[in-house]
Formats: structure tokens, C-alpha cells, sequence
């Protein structure tokens, strides 16, 4: 609505209220997927009745704002404002190109020390862990595993599988990299180590929760991982049939769209469509 609305009256009071709308929007947009994010990491209060497998929510609305959720939040916003901040330094000129530089490196520096504080918190946190055998053909029914909660759990799999340490050093040096291109004016290569950063932080988040997808906090039995919360056959044919079909069809439409918008945004251009003011 924002974008459609800022440009039908002219006013610069007009604009700035739907430009504040598409910033509050994004702003909750992106701190809601953090703190969710957050909230998994912690457990989610929830476990199923003994009858019909129905999950029962145990929680309020209250609890989720703790300070760890708290703070992948402001990490996901945060992260989110740098990789905006780097397309805008590459696709535009000074002097917004300038202050988006600016927004950008201190993004990136925040990115930077609020991702491995968050690292250090989750050495801290207890985690989750199955005890019990996994039948990865089995039936898609979370109460049949056991499992345990113990003190750094979610660092287990860097111990099992030390590869995964790739994926926190790109979200790392991602945003190292960040910092030091922006400054140097390198825009295409600044865009490239800002996806590299948001890739290594998300992988990290999933290569420690591995195999859960949803920990229980209130009956860790109950937790949903990659086997016992899996669609049937027939639903997950159904989707890979939808990727085929579909998948081709957003590919070249985004293609065609980054085509139709290539080049920077100049005072010239937008001078020249009349719709973009």
C-alpha cells in the first residue's frame, strides 16, 4: 500500500507518511522474524495432547520478548538494514549513495558484534539433544524419541561435524568484509559479502538446532525435528511438482524484473518517469 499510495499526491508530507509506513513496516517485519527466530533457539512452550497428536500452546504472549529473543531481533534488523543499506550505496549516487555507505558500515559493525555476542549466549543456553534410536522411515509421530536437555547442547553438532564452523565464520567475515569494502567504494563486492554474511548467520542457525526444527521448552519429548515433522508422500509430491512447474516461471519473471530496473537510480532518471515523484 505504501509504494503504491507515497507517489499518487504530490507533497512532501504526503510521501514522508508512507515513507514512515514502509520503514515501521520493515522495522517489525524483520525484528518479529528474529525474535521467532530467537524464541526457537530457546524452545517453544508447547507439547501435544496423549489423543489426537493436537498441539496445545502453553506459553504468553509476553514470554516471547525475553532478552535473547530480544536480541536476535535487533540482530535481524540490523543485518537486514546493512544488505539495504549496501544495494542503495551501489545503486545510487552521492550524495545518498554517501549516506547509505555510512548506514551500511555501521550496520555492519553492529551485525557484527551482536551476531558473536549471540554466539557466546548460546554456549550458555541449555540445549536439546535425542537419546533415544532415530527411525528416520518411521511414522511422522514426535512422542515416540526421547530426549534430554543439557547445558551447550547446540554445540554439539560443531564438535560432530567441525565443518559447520564455515558457516559462523561467513557471517563473520561477511560483515568484516562489509565494513572494509564499503569504505573502499567496492558497492558490487560490499552486495556480494553482505549475502555471504546473512547466508553464514541463518546456516548457523540451522546447523546448531539441527536435527530440531522446533524444541519443546516445556516438554522437550515434544519437539519437532526433520523426520518426525515431515508432510506424507503424496503432499511432498505435490510440492515437488509445484517447484518444477512454478520455480521456472518466478525465475525469469524476477530475471526480467532486475532487467527492467538495472542501472543506478540518478537524478537524471528520475527526472525522466514521471511516476517516481
Amino acid at each position: 500500500v505504501g509504494f503504491k499510495y507515497r507517489s499518487k499526491m504530490e507533497g512532501t508530507r504526503w510521501r514522508n507518511s508512507w515513507d514512515g509506513v514502509l520503514c515501521f513496516s520493515g522495522v517489525v517485519a524483520s525484528l518479529v522474524f528474529g525474535v521467532a527466530v530467537g524464541n526457537i533457539i530457546l524452545g517453544v512452550p508447547f507439547t501435544f495432547d496423549e489423543n489426537a497428536l493436537r498441539m496445545v500452546y502453553q506459553g504468553h504472549f509476553y514470554q516471547l520478548f525475553t532478552p535473547f529473543a530480544l536480541l536476535c531481533g535487533v540482530l535481524s534488523v540490523v543485518m537486514l538494514a546493512m544488505h539495504g543499506a549496501v544495494l542503495l550505496a551501489w545503486r545510487t549516487e552521492d550524495p545518498v549513495s554517501s549516506r547509505a555507505r555510512n548506514w551500511g558500515r555501521l550496520c555492519a559493525l553492529l551485525t557484527l558484534v551482536l551476531f558473536v555476542a549471540g554466539g557466546f549466549w548460546v554456549k550458555s543456553l541449555s540445549g536439546h539433544a535425542i537419546t533415544s534410536a532415530v527411525d528416520m522411515q518411521g511414522p511422522s509421530d514426535p512422542m515416540l524419541k526421547t530426549v534430554t536437555v543439557q547445558a551447550g547442547a547446540w554445540m554439539a553438532n560443531y564438535a560432530k561435524w567441525p565443518l559447520m564452523w564455515i558457516a559462523p565464520a561467513l557471517g563473520v567475515a561477511g560483515a568484516v568484509l562489509v565494513l572494509l569494502l564499503l569504505t573502499l567504494r567496492a558497492n558490487v563486492l560490499s552486495f556480494l559479502a553482505s549475502a555471504v554474511s546473512i547466508s553464514g548467520v541463518i546456516l548457523t542457525v540451522g546447523f546448531s538446532l539441527f536435527p530440531f526444527l522446533m524444541p519443546s521448552s516445556t516438554n522437550p519429548k515434544a519437539g519437532l525435528t526433520v523426520w518426525d515433522a515431515s508432510s506424507s508422500h503424496m503432499t511432498l509430491w505435490i510440492m515437488v511438482i509445484a517447484v518444477v512447474v512454478f520455480l521456472p516461471i518466478v525465475t525469469l519473471y524476477t530475471a526480467w524484473v532486475y532487467r527492467v530496473m538495472r542501472g543506478k537510480v540518478t537524478h537524471a532518471s528520475v527526472g525522466d518517469t514521471p511516476n517516481s515523484y
